[in-house]
């Protein structure tokens, strides 16, 4: 089967064996696999300690072709489903612990992601799987981290008392999750001042439902003719993002960090005074749970939330796909459609 490899830096398409399903597995035949901006800083080497080898993709749609034993509790040969991050736990989490039991597994010391969906074929924990309608195309692969992890992010303002009416900030709106995180907020009645750059990109946030789109050079005044923003939602991957996303909130308010800037992008910094007299509540979001994911699903069967796919490409393109997306040359996502060419 031909599948997605970075070795020492560089990218491949190759031939290699099918994978067998282990223990409580199963192996799916990719239909669709999504590409992620966190895939472009892992093949381009932006994020200090993460390896320059190995399989790359964790976003797909496909049907269960193949169980290993224990896994049929879990799911049959035939679903169609999608592989849920159920946080950067989704490969396995274990269950039992106090991160596990308090919704969090992502923490679970015994954690494993899902890594190394370009590929035709792949083997994921089946209980992390979740079943999916006929009739949500495989254009919507990227819901399984760009729409979880928006999803996630959106989430965290009910849980810190960020009510519906209340203005938001979407830093990075027009992005692969920040356009998700514009349609959600908005269907969940926030009102959404859309922060990103240049008329088009604030023309398709508008589209998305952002009540306010602007430019970073115009987001902070619009935010305060709001009375400043209750909360600020940072899909951005550059630390002026999070600064911005510092500056729109009012006092007390909620930030929320969800990018995750190159290492040579330097730390966030905070001034003591500002930090002082604004008092806001300071979390990270990192993608969701599968409880989360089928949550999702849900919303999307229903047509609340949808997939901008604006590229598409057969594997064989996955290169040229990630020059596209670093220089910035489309909207929302871009999926790969084909695996076996």
């Amino acid at each position: 089967m031909k599948a997605a490899r970075l070795e020492d830096g560089q990218l491949h398409i190759r031939e290699v064996p099918t994978p067998e399903p282990a223990f409580e597995e199963a192996r799916i035949r990719i239909s669709a696999s999504g590409v992620c901006h966190s895939d472009l800083h892992i093949v381009r080497g932006d994020w200090a300690g993460v390896p320059l080898s190995g399989n790359i993709g964790h976003e797909a749609i496909g049907v269960v072709e193949a169980l290993g034993p224990g896994a049929d509790r879990f799911a049959r040969i035939g679903d169609r489903v999608i592989l849920g991050l159920g946080g950067t736990g989704g490969g396995y989490w274990c269950g039992a612990c106090e991160y596990c039991l308090q919704g969090q597994p992502r923490h679970c010391k015994e954690s494993k992601g899902i890594i190394g969906t370009f590929a035709e074929q792949f083997c994921v924990w089946a209980r992390s799987l979740v079943v999916i309608p006929e009739h949500l195309g495989d254009h919507e692969a990227p819901l399984a981290c760009g729409g979880l992890t928006a999803y996630g992010a959106v989430k965290k303002l009910s849980k810190h008392h960020v009510l519906p009416g209340r203005a938001v900030a979407v830093i990075g709106a027009a992005g692969g999750l920040g356009h998700y995180a514009v349609q959600l907020a908005s269907a969940f009645g926030y009102r959404v001042v859309g922060v990103d750059i240049g008329a088009d990109r604030l023309d398709f946030v508008r589209t998305m439902g952002a009540e306010v789109a602007v430019e970073p050079a115009d987001a902070v005044e619009a935010a305060m003719q709001l009375g400043g923003c209750d909360a600020a939602l940072v899909f951005s991957a550059k630390i002026a993002g999070f600064d911005l996303g510092l500056k729109m909130l009012r006092r007390g308010g909620l930030f929320v960090a969800v990018g995750l800037p190159a290492t040579s992008e330097g730390n966030l910094q905070l001034n003591p005074f500002e930090f002082f007299f604004k008092d806001p509540t300071l979390i990270y979001s990192a993608v969701g749970t599968v409880q989360d994911m089928r949550e999702l699903v849900e919303l999307a069967a229903a047509g609340r939330v949808k997939s901008h796919v604006s590229r598409t490409a057969p594997l064989s393109e996955l290169p040229a796909v990630f020059d596209d997306l670093e220089a910035g040359r489309y909207l929302g996502r871009a999926v790969i459609t084909d695996m076996a060419r």
